[in-house]
């Protein structure tokens, strides 16, 4: 019998992609600090903060599958959250116009006193994108809460000339290292 299953993540696409592959997990959105140092690389900045997120909520829950996670991009030495406003969204997407980047989820799952923190790095190549387009992608308001400000799922699939690795990490929670994650280091099926 599968454990009940807590996303300690407000991310939408996480939960959804959780649901598409018919888990139903209870949300209890995590209050843990998110700063981190600037030296942290992108694999240690998911991993670091997908594990606070989860420690926070798994807390008390030792039953339940606890998964938090945190995604990130990363261009040119530069880590990339989500836009601090529309300058800022045109700022990034302009700069992976005609080039590559990568995309970072980091994911910790807590069960019965064991801890798994993993992460999954996808590269991403944009065509080369017009103002025009960069604009119009803006002011759909989709770039306002994703890293990077983009959506891959979205109306900026336009935007993506090629994907190597894991499309789903790039939508936010990376779906079949997870599900090996927990098949091979818990023994838990998710069927």
């Amino acid at each position: 019998m599968k454990p009940e299953i807590i996303l300690a993540s407000a991310s939408p696409r996480r939960l959804e992609i959780l649901k598409m592959f018919g888990l139903d997990p209870v949300v209890c959105v995590s209050q843990a600090d998110e700063t981190v140092e600037d030296a942290l690389t992108p694999r240690e900045t998911v991993e670091y903060l997908s594990r606070i997120k989860g420690e926070a909520v798994a807390v008390g829950k030792p039953d339940s599958l606890v998964v938090s996670a945190d995604t990130v991009v990363a261009h040119n030495g530069e880590i990339l959250g989500k836009p601090r406003d529309d300058e800022d969204a045109y700022r990034m997407l302009s700069s992976f116009s005609g080039k590559t980047h990568e995309v970072w989820t980091g994911y910790s799952v807590f069960y019965r006193g064991k801890r798994i923190t993993r992460s999954v790095v996808t590269s991403v190549t944009f065509k080369s994108l017009s103002d025009e387009e960069i604009w119009a992608y803006i002011k759909t308001g989709e770039s306002k809460d994703k890293a990077g400000s983009y959506g891959a799922q979205s109306r900026a699939a336009v935007f993506v000339e090629r994907i190597d690795g894991d499309f789903f990490n790039v939508v936010g929670f990376p779906l079949s290292d997870f599900y090996s994650a927990v098949m091979d280091e818990l023994g838990i099926s998710l069927w």
